[in-house]
């Protein structure tokens, strides 16, 4: 495996108090850098001082969006580091890959890079409840042309951001609008990819979904405008007569995330039925007319588990639960973030250790 350098720096940022800055607004000290080109492939790996980068008016992600992304987040156990599923995420970072037709990172060597830029920063993990350092890898096309055409050349980079919880009001109930005009992805597209077009395709809903009071947009597939996909950060679970049920990813048109998988492995050791099915906005409405929907809620890695108050749909809002959290909801949550931290035994192997 290619030695990973470490440039160090001599200028040290002031951590800031995380319950008081927003998602995503500051990074720490250092970054991963690794470089491909057709000569050399994937190559130098290393670490380096968290900086701004230059790239040429004609980089081609700016004009043609290839890029890819991933997102996860380390814990502290103790005084020692660690991270959730890093192994899953590098996969599934790879996975996109493929369906971008970006040159896949070697697998080895970003864990090992992933892994060795956490240690390094671990004074930056924060240590209250509910916060954590959240994990961005991400790979754009770095070539300065202007044609349509997959690139040459790749920047993979990983960069490191202190967090509290990714709503501002914290765990707390959710209101979601469904979605039946505009469409985010369909199959045979981008949507089992996390690339910023699936990103950018959702924002015009998202910001109709706010300006109406709502938090999220809940997708429904491209074509029939019938069966569920997933939330703009999330994928999107609900408790059916006692029986947990997601949409399936086999159509290509939504994220495998890694927290849904997680929810349906502890949901099965728990011996609550979970299945991945195709579920139409109709069923979901007739199981809350008959009250047979017990709860809904999305899983993501930045807000972990979501509570759903409220379901929107053809302006009529359904209220689920009484608009509190759910039972199972609240001890799915629980366990997951007990897992995080160290509080609830890993039976499955989800924590890696960064050091």
């Amino acid at each position: 495996m290619a030695e990973i350098k470490f440039v160090e720096t001599k200028n040290f940022k002031t951590k800031p108090d995380v319950s008081k800055i927003g998602f995503g607004t500051q990074f720490t000290d250092y970054m991963f850098e690794m470089d491909y080109n057709p000569q050399e492939g994937w190559h130098d790996p290393r670490i380096v001082p968290y900086r701004d980068l230059s790239v040429s008016p004609a980089n081609t992600t700016l004009h043609y969006g290839q890029a890819i992304f991933d997102g996860l987040k380390a814990y502290l156990h103790g005084d020692k580091p660690v991270i959730f599923r890093a192994s899953d995420h590098m996969r599934r970072l790879n996975v996109s890959a493929k369906i971008l037709d970006i040159p896949e990172v070697p697998f080895d060597v970003a864990l090992a890079g992933l892994k060795k830029l956490v240690a390094i920063e671990k004074a930056w993990i924060p240590k209250e409840k509910g916060q954590s350092l959240y994990i961005r890898p991400f790979i754009f096309a770095n070539d300065d042309y202007l044609g349509v055409n997959v690139s040459k050349n790749y920047k993979f980079l990983i960069i490191l951001s202190p967090v509290a919880a990714y709503y501002a009001h914290g765990f707390a109930p959710v209101k979601i609008m469904v979605e039946d005009t505009y469409v985010r992805a369909v199959r045979g597209g981008l949507g089992a990819a996390k690339t910023p077009a699936n990103y950018a395709a959702s924002l015009h809903a998202g910001l109709v979904a706010h300006q109406k009071g709502y938090d999220q947009t809940l997708w429904l597939d491209g074509v029939e405008r019938k069966y569920v996909e997933e939330v703009g950060s999330m994928n999107i679970l609900f408790k059916i007569n006692g029986e947990v049920i997601t949409p399936s990813v086999e159509d290509g048109s939504i994220l495998n995330g890694i927290t849904r998988r997680t929810v349906l492995a502890v949901a099965k050791d728990w011996g609550v039925p979970a299945v991945e099915r195709k579920i139409s906005i109709d069923e979901v409405i007739q199981a809350h007319e008959n009250g047979t929907l017990e709860e809904v809620f999305g899983s993501g890695t930045a807000a972990v588990i979501s509570p759903v108050a409220v379901l929107a749909y053809k302006g009529k809002e359904y209220v689920i639960n009484n608009g509190k959290v759910g039972e199972f909801t609240q001890k799915m949550y629980d366990c997951i973030e007990g897992i995080h931290v160290g509080e609830v035994e890993d039976k499955f192997g989800f924590i890696e250790a960064a050091e």
